[in-house]
């Protein structure tokens, strides 16, 4: 006895994969005489209303599935709305019918999803328990009362022999009706391990038997569905059913795969060719079981995630934020890889089986159709790989809708399952990395409009129209596209040149489309400008000033403590300047605005920026470009006494004796002067010659003006020359910019006196040094070891005086015996570099041709 204990629970793990051994062995021998191509052809012959009415019968059977649950749920006293309830049934049916071991999977799934609504571990046993009654009741009432009703000859009898269908029968039939007398006089509640469990009352057992019934009758009419009508009568083939899935449960096979199709293949396979009946059972087991167990997979993930959305939303921002940088690569080889399985897949023969699988569900016009679907999606994706590469949003929008389609089209066009799930898998796998397409493109920018559509569309039919109304008298054939010749080629022509514009047009338009949009930035509001002439006051650099124009967009920290000035050109995003503001806030706002320009596909760089924050551009893996240096002049203990400054210092005595005058006003006073500033400027721009510059520069403009004092130039009193002040509440830096002239004056040294009397000026009211402007390409080494830019810069400054007088302009600031200090170009290196300085160049002469002209 000891000995049968050890080795029966052996006996036990033995027992389904004897059981599974031999419904192999019994199915190798049913179906020794035909091949896997003649199953595939016997389901190609079953009609698409058969399957599509065995998927209904399913969807019904599952229905009245999770009615086990309603009525478990009430007698147990948890009862939980429908929705729930049937989500939750669904789920763990189809894995109890899939998984095996239907009590535990079951009951865990159960578990886990009532547990989220309430209900305890106590409180799911009873209802599983309750489940597997109502399961059996109602498989002893149909069995028993079918096995009781066929005759001797049914196909049951070929499987069990009459005497045993007929005693099962009647013990079937006898457990039903003790489980009914027993509930209507058994009210004490019966406690076995701990889990006490009650008879339910006679109104609720009698429920339980007649939804079991219906579920098993419901699931046998999904095989009669799709057998021959006429085959098995109704009674028969439930009686069969029944006796396939006992075999099956006793098994513990998985959803008895093998043991149930060997049971019924040899009941039935004298009535039809056995080939033929495998492949309706092959289409039963995928409509019964395969795709509601799909389904329900589907519906706990989406459950599970549903239950962590916080958590997946962080695993999917982590996920992108560890991947962002290889994203787009691996996005752009995916779509790659994706448009060349599509255009190979319509440069081969489809399968032939599946053909006629096809053949049977979709007419030739869409199959035709899917083909030509499936290569234009194909030769799209290859051309829309770069734009994923760039990060585009538009790319990323297509390429994703472009997959799905082909993963479509492929199923469509020949049952190209697997490359079919490729497609969707690539575009399940790009979905969450959404965030990393973030440039704007032409496409998602600038939206087409209605016109625009329907000119397209005339144009594209009316040629359609003409080449078809030309060549209506040429009969097609596929002859016609590989004719050539000199007569009789119009039509051949024709459809070539149709085929190759419409592919043209293709790759044009996703090209087209796929640029990044060009960023316009926004002019500063008023608010904005208020905040940063605050800043620039209290800046030890003058040039922050500059923000003052208008003409440059400002980028703020959060807190407004500091900002940044910048323009775009091309793809080119120059910040004039170091950030103006708290030093704290200076590397966050250069990093910010490098990922701004990234965002939209552009490329940061810093112009003009001193070399004490050369280090953050450093960090950045920028290259560093010397562009000249700047006359500083301090103000401390300031003088034209001395021989140094004789020649000025005699130029101002001249023209003081001569009644010029330095007068400076505050912004407040400003406007009563701008008649008169107009004229002198308009006057100082033709006698040059030339035009405003911008950006780097100042121009005449009347709000700008306004926003700064003025220094005027009087001869008695008339005003002869002017100059705005970048002054410092902090008295650090003082400097001028927009400086203009009568050309009356221009001869008399008027220039001199002006900076002359500043300079004294600012050392009288405390200011700590005078900005005299740069001196482009002044200060570079020529060394025959030098950079190539420095020995470039160094020829400029010598050789380029047709293009601008440098040497003398660093001469004339010499006069002043400043300090001089560098100043540089923060940008990227390599092939890069001649487009920003050239759209820098554009920026600061508002044109490319105000480069080549004055």
């Amino acid at each position: 006895m000891a000995t049968l204990r050890r080795i029966l629970p052996w006996l036990r793990g033995l027992l389904p994969i004897l059981l599974l051994g031999a419904a192999a062995y019994a199915l190798s021998r049913e179906l020794r005489t035909f091949h896997a191509h003649e199953v595939l052809g016997a389901i190609s012959l079953l009609r698409a209303r058969r399957i599509a009415i065995a998927l209904g019968l399913t969807l019904v059977n599952y229905g009245c599935l999770t009615l086990y649950d309603v009525v478990a749920l009430r007698h147990v006293g948890k009862p939980l709305p429908y929705p729930r309830v049937g989500l939750t049934s669904f789920v763990a049916y189809a894995f109890g019918h899939n998984v095996g071991f239907a009590f535990l999977s079951s009951a865990s799934v159960r578990y886990r999803l009532y547990s989220a609504w309430g209900l305890s571990a106590v409180d799911v046993t009873q209802v599983t328990a309750f489940n597997g009654v109502t399961f059996w009741m109602g498989l002893f009432l149909t069995g028993g009362v079918t096995f009781l009703w066929l005759p001797a000859t049914s196909g049951v009898a070929a499987v069990l022999t009459v005497g045993v269908v007929r005693l099962m029968g009647v013990l079937f039939l006898s457990l039903v009706a003790a489980y009914l007398v027993a509930s209507a006089r058994i009210r004490a509640p019966l406690t076995i391990r701990g889990v006490t469990l009650s008879f339910p009352r006679l109104k609720v057992a009698v429920a339980q038997v007649v939804v079991s019934v219906v579920d098993w009758v419901l699931a046998a009419l999904v095989l009669d569905a799709l057998l021959p009508a006429g085959l098995v009568s109704l009674p028969e083939l439930v009686g069969l059913f029944i006796a396939a899935q006992l075999v099956g449960l006793v098994s513990q096979v998985p959803g008895g795969v093998g043991v149930f199709e060997s049971v019924v293949l040899k009941a039935l396979s004298g009535r039809m060719p056995a080939a033929e009946l495998l492949g309706r059972l092959v289409v039963y087991r995928a409509c019964y079981y395969l795709i509601p167990f799909l389904l329900s997979v589907v519906m706990l993930a989406g459950t599970e995630l549903a239950r962590r959305r916080e958590w997946v939303a962080r695993a999917v921002k982590g996920a992108g934020d560890a991947f962002a940088s290889v994203v787009p690569t691996a996005a752009a080889l995916g779509a790659f890889i994706g448009g060349t399985v599509l255009l190979f897949s319509g440069a081969t023969p489809a399968v032939g089986v599946r053909l006629q699988v096809m053949e049977r569900f979709f007419p030739i016009g869409l199959v035709e159709a899917s083909h030509l679907l499936g290569s234009v999606a194909g030769i799209s994706l290859l051309l829309l790989a770069r734009g994923l590469q760039q990060r585009l949003d538009g790319a990323f929008v297509l390429s994703t809708t472009l997959l799905v389609l082909g993963g479509v089209v492929s199923l469509v066009k020949g049952f190209d399952y697997e490359e079919a799930i490729f497609l969707f898998v690539l575009a399940l796998t790009l979905a969450p990395f959404r965030a990393q397409f973030y440039r704007r493109t032409s496409l998602m920018a600038e939206p087409f409009t209605a016109g625009w559509v329907l000119g397209a569309a005339l144009v594209v039919g009316a040629s359609l129209w003409l080449g078809y109304f030309s060549f209506r008298h040429v009969e097609y054939s596929r002859e016609l596209w590989w004719r050539f010749a000199f007569f009789e080629g119009d039509a051949p022509r024709f459809l070539r040149a149709s085929v190759v514009s419409v592919i043209g047009a293709l790759a044009f338009g996703l090209l087209h489309l796929m640029r990044p949009a060009r960023v316009e930035p926004g002019r500063p509001e008023e608010s904005e400008l208020a905040a940063a002439a605050a800043l620039a006051r209290r800046s030890p650099d003058s040039a922050a000033h500059l923000a003052l124009l208008g003409d440059k967009a400002l980028l703020f920290d959060e807190k407004r403590t500091a900002f940044l000035m910048y323009a775009v050109e091309g793809r080119s995003w120059v910040a004039m300047g170091d950030p103006v503001g708290a030093p704290a806030a200076a590397t966050e706002l250069v990093w910010r605005f490098r990922e701004l320009a990234n965002h939209h596909g552009g490329t940061a760089c810093f112009y003009q920026v001193v070399p004490e924050g050369l280090p953050k551009y450093l960090d950045l893996g920028m290259a560093l470009l010397k562009l000249g240096e700047e006359a500083i002049v301090p103000l401390a203990g300031f003088t034209l006494e001395g021989p140094e400054r004789r020649t000025l210092r005699h130029v101002y005595r001249r023209l003081l004796r001569e009644g010029y005058a330095l007068d400076v006003r505050e912004e407040s006073a400003v406007p009563a002067f701008l008649p008169r500033l107009k004229e002198i400027s308009d006057a100082w721009l033709a006698e040059k010659g030339t035009r405003e510059k911008g950006f780097s520069l100042g121009f005449y403009d009347e709000k700008y003006l306004k926003r700064c004092p003025l220094a005027l130039v009087r001869k008695g009193e008339e005003i002869v020359a002017f100059a705005n002040l970048w002054t410092s509440d902090l008295k650090e830096e003082l400097s001028v910019d927009l400086m203009r002239y009568v050309p009356e004056v221009s001869r008399s040294g008027v220039m001199d006196f002006l900076f002359s009397a500043l300079l004294l000026w600012g050392h009288e009211q405390g200011y700590q040094r005078f900005n005299l402007g740069m001196a482009p390409f002044s200060g570079f080494e020529e060394r025959a070891l030098a950079p190539f830019w420095n020995r470039l810069g160094g020829f400029v400054f010598r050789r380029g005086q047709p293009l601008y007088n440098f040497q003398g302009l660093r001469q004339y600031k010499e006069k002043f015996r400043p300090q001089w200090r560098p100043r540089y170009l923060a940008a990227p290196g390599g092939l890069q570099l001649p487009r920003t300085l050239t759209n820098i160049a554009s920026l600061v002469n508002r044109g490319l041709s105000g480069v080549v002209s004055r």
